[in-house]
């Protein structure tokens, strides 16, 4: 839980980091669709950096050990896909290599299936109290 707070924190700092360097430094430079796609990897990573804190914070609540295990996967998935995501975008547009994009939808794949593993914790959970 430790490891994924803090990642949750770096990934939050890179968003809004990121952003306002977006915002005041890359847009004059850009053309706009550029633009455009970095705003959405920004709006990617802010929202799933406080997912992912949620889920670190989650991770210490007196659940069943099989919803922890699937909080857990969907934490680390969460962290990979937000990774390959939107820092993907972020080099991309930065360095002007927009092959690097192929790995974007990979990282969006992840995110897909780390929402899925919270929902099947929460079946789990919802289960169990049953």
């Amino acid at each position: 839980m430790r490891s994924l707070l803090l990642i949750a924190g770096l990934l939050g700092l890179l968003s809004v980091g990121f952003g306002a360097w977006s915002e005041h430094a890359l847009r004059p430079n850009i053309d706009a669709e550029s633009f455009r796609f970095l705003m959405t990897a920004i709006r990617y990573n802010q929202v799933h950096a406080v997912a992912l804190l949620a889920l670190a914070l989650g991770l210490v609540l007196p659940l069943g050990t099989d919803v922890i295990k699937r909080l857990r996967i969907g934490a680390w998935l969460m962290v990979w896909g937000t990774v390959l995501f939107s820092v993907s975008i972020y080099l991309a547009v930065w360095s002007g290599m927009m092959i690097l994009t192929f790995v974007t939808p990979v990282g969006g794949t992840l995110l897909m299936i780390a929402w899925a593993a919270v929902a099947w914790a929460g079946w789990t959970a919802w289960r169990a109290d049953r």
